[in-house]
Formats: structure tokens, sequence, C-alpha cells
């Protein structure tokens, strides 16, 4: 066989890899600006190209076969090269994107206030964010970049430790008043405890740390998510386990205060996540040294 037989159809493996990325022909039609059928009609010529079936076509669309999808894998890296090659030519002038995904509360706390300094440090990059609580599939919704909050341990992606995480009580100012010889499981018991129904185990968690016994509060409020514990805690309803970052921006304004210190490491930590098997762009790059040297102690 030839070299140029070795090639299938540039058209249908488009079509190919819009049709598994939105994993609907529907929605590859719409990416792509043809017609459902003229998606289908490709796909097609690829699968007798190969003399295999990509995708098992069913009443409400198509769903990948294990071929096709070792087969997107494989070629998913050279169709990204292809497209950051081609923006990088035709695109618009100087503005590369770059997509990151993290956690919303994360995005608002810690990245957004630094992101006019990126846009002065790099006026060329385009850093879109996806934010969501939901761990996304960085091949498939082509995202470049991840923050995760977890171990560091994700499988298909390439992960380093960015930011260490703490964990901590906080509460509104003048609320707990601790002496100095008191201990805190003491000091805890004339208090509220807020507990994130999200993380039910972080009370339990700051006191093994500590080497201590579980206070029993005189009273507990229930509140599902870190957010929303914070807010309760910063109006005076009882103390809350604040996680850095999270918890810097109102720590820094005052709202909330740490009366047991702010050292206390948690057993997770954010991690800048990446796909694996893809190399990443210089625009990439430039992303990722960014976020390290803002996630540094300053």
């Amino acid at each position: 066989m030839s070299e140029k037989a070795r090639l299938p159809p540039f058209a249908a493996l488009r079509a190919f890899h819009a049709a598994a990325t939105h994993q609907r022909f529907r929605g590859a039609a719409r990416s792509l600006g043809i017609t459902e059928s003229a998606v289908s009609h490709q796909v097609r010529r690829l699968e007798e190209y190969l003399h295999v079936a990509l995708f098992e076509r069913t009443g409400t669309g198509a769903r990948l076969t294990a071929v096709g999808r070792r087969y997107l894998e494989a070629i998913e890296p050279a169709i990204r090269q292809i497209q950051v090659a081609t923006e990088e030519v035709t695109g618009q002038p100087g503005r590369i994107m770059v997509r990151l995904t993290l956690h919303p509360t994360l995005a608002v706390t810690w990245l957004i206030p630094h992101l006019d300094a990126f846009e002065r440090q790099y006026p060329n990059l385009n850093l879109q964010l996806v934010t969501t609580i939901e761990p996304l599939n960085l091949k498939r919704e082509q995202i470049d970049l991840a923050i995760r909050h977890g171990k560091g341990q994700w499988p298909s992606l390439i992960s380093e430790r960015l930011l260490d995480e703490t964990a901590y009580p906080v509460c509104a100012p003048g609320y707990l008043d601790v002496g100095t010889e008191e201990r805190p499981e003491m000091a805890l018991q004339r208090a509220r405890l807020i507990v994130n129904t999200r993380s039910p185990e972080e009370w339990e968690e700051w006191c093994r740390v500590r080497g201590l016994a579980l206070p029993k509060s005189i009273a507990t409020i229930e509140i599902q998510g870190q957010e929303d514990a914070l807010q309760a805690a910063e109006r005076g309803h009882g103390v809350a386990i604040g996680r850095y970052p999270f918890v810097g921006d109102r720590l820094a304004r005052g709202v909330l205060v740490a009366p047991f210190g702010s050292d206390d490491p948690s057993n997770r930590a954010y991690y800048l996540c990446r796909p694996a098997n893809i190399e990443p762009t210089a625009a990439v790059r430039r992303v990722e040294r960014w976020l390290k040297v803002l996630a540094q102690p300053t």
C-alpha cells in the first residue's frame, strides 16, 4: 500500500472527531456547519475505509464502539495539533485561546481577581474559564488545563501539585473569644458548629490533625456547601471549617478570623492537570507557568 493510501480522507476524519466529541451526529453537524446526513455519510466513508464499525447506531443517536474509542484516543493528539497550528496561522492575530476548567468558587475567590494582570502580561492569549463543580472529560470537551481538588491521581491526566490546602475553624470577629490557656475543644463546647453536609467529615479531620477529641457542641447547623457555610459563619451563626484558598479573601478583609490559627493541613490539595498523550502548546505552557507563579506563597 502506498504512503498516500495510508491516510484516510480528512473530511471523514473531521466528521468522526466531531461526532465522537459531541456524542451525537446532530451536534457534530452544527459545529461543522453541514447537515446531519453529511456527517453520517462521512463517518460511513471512514468506517468503510477502515473496515470497522466506529459507532453503534441507536434510535436516539450513536455511541462509540470499543474500536471507535481507541481510534479517537489515537488520533486526538494529531487533530488538536492541526487545530492549534491552523489557529496560529489563520486565527485572530495574536489571540490564541487556552481553556481552563476549575471550581466556580476557586475561580471567583482566587483566579478572577488576577485576570487583569494576566491580560496585561499576556495580551496575545485568550484565557477562557469553564467553571463547574463536576470533573469534565478534558479530551472530549477540548479543554487544555484543569485545576482539580483531591489527591492528585486521575486516569488519563498528568497532574502537578499547585496549591496546598489548609482547613481550620473560622468565625466572625468576636464570636469566639479564646483564652491563651484554653484548649480548643473546650472553647468549641461554647460554640455552635456549622457542618458542611458536602464534607461532613471535615470537623473530625481537623480534630484528628490537632490530636483532639471531637467536641460535643451545644448545637450544630447543617448547611450544604462551603460557600453557604462560610456566609453563615460570617453572619455570626457559628464556627465553620474554612479551607484555603477559598477562605483567604474573607480572612484578608477581616470578616472572618481563625481563632486557632490557619496552618492546619488537610489531606488534599489543588492540582494543575492536563490530558496525557497530548503535547501542550506554547500558549498552554505560558498559562501553566503563570498559574504556578500565582500559586506561590506571598
